[in-house]
């Protein structure tokens, strides 16, 4: 007999939902005010497999949500030049309020420079150096879709954030840098933690709040969770289990039963960043207007 399942989840697919419904009303609204539509313009690179459903899903939701979606496939050789100057030409349309490149690109293009070329105003996916900076700092930016979506579910879940410790495993400036800046402005206290931190099964004992951002299947395990703690699983790792591939988290969910709530892999985190992606480009489209 197998583990319990902890019995608070948190339905990312259902907050996502009601996230792209609310979405959706508001650019109507708008549309309906001045006759225009926010855009989001997404260049793939490659032909990576993965990629090119995470592409294919952005547009069907783009779409849905009444925005206007606009699709770059590149091939595999584009070199670097050829894609900074279609991100150039982005920039400058007024029809795109956001610009999205897909990740990872080829070897041959540096994504630090691809990614610090988009405007600041309509980079959606928030990892320009400016909108970094200005998450670190307190001032208005627009922030990574991911986090941003943790966020939510948090708010959601436990209301006022205030006082609460959060441990967040992970580093990365897509996750886990931006996560800690958003807890703290919600007056949380932040530890980030990473797979090279000592004692680290301690230290995620003693969060109230655990994201699990560390990219290492089911690393974390049940007897690291404090009971009651709230659990956000960010990890989406692709495994084989008694023959079969599987999606796990970097949580080991089947230990996780004493956790207060916990996020499934999938149908977690995954929708509430697509959901925050078109939340940001309606931000982005809703600046321009006022620029």
């Amino acid at each position: 007999m197998g583990n319990p399942r902890p019995e608070v989840i948190i339905d990312g697919k259902a907050a996502a939902a009601i996230l792209a419904d609310k979405i959706t009303a508001d650019v109507a609204e708008l549309r309906w005010e001045t006759g225009l539509v926010p855009g989001l313009a997404v260049v793939l690179v490659g032909d990576d497999p993965a990629s090119a459903v995470y592409v294919s899903s952005k547009h069907r939701q783009t779409v849905a949500a009444g925005m206007a979606s606009f699709e770059h496939r590149l091939p595999m050789e584009t070199t670097e030049d050829d894609l900074l100057a279609l991100i150039e030409r982005l920039n400058g349309d007024p029809a795109v309020h956001g610009i999205l490149v897909q990740l990872p690109v080829p070897p041959q293009i540096d994504a630090g420079a691809v990614l610090n070329a988009i405007e600041p105003g309509k980079d959606v996916d928030g990892f320009h150096v400016l909108n970094a900076g200005s998450l670190a700092t307190g001032q208005e930016a627009l922030v990574p879709c991911t986090p941003l979506g943790c966020l939510m579910l948090l708010k959601e879940r436990l209301g006022d954030l205030s006082g609460l410790h959060a441990v967040i495993v992970g580093r990365s400036n897509i996750v886990g840098k931006p996560m800690a800046q958003l807890l703290l402005s919600e007056n949380g206290t932040v530890t980030i933690a990473h797979s090279r931190t000592r004692d680290l099964a301690t230290i995620c004992r003693s969060a109230d709040i655990l994201v699990a951002a560390v990219g290492q299947p089911e690393m974390i395990r049940g007897d690291w969770i404090r009971p009651g703690a709230v659990v956000i699983d960010v990890g989406i790792n692709r495994v084989t289990q008694e023959g079969k591939p599987r999606l796990v988290g970097d949580v080991a969910f089947a230990e996780a039963a004493h956790a207060g709530a916990i996020t499934p892999v999938p149908g977690g985190v995954g929708p509430m960043t697509i959901a925050c992606l078109l939340s940001n480009t309606l931000t982005a489209f809703r600046r321009s207007l006022q620029a």
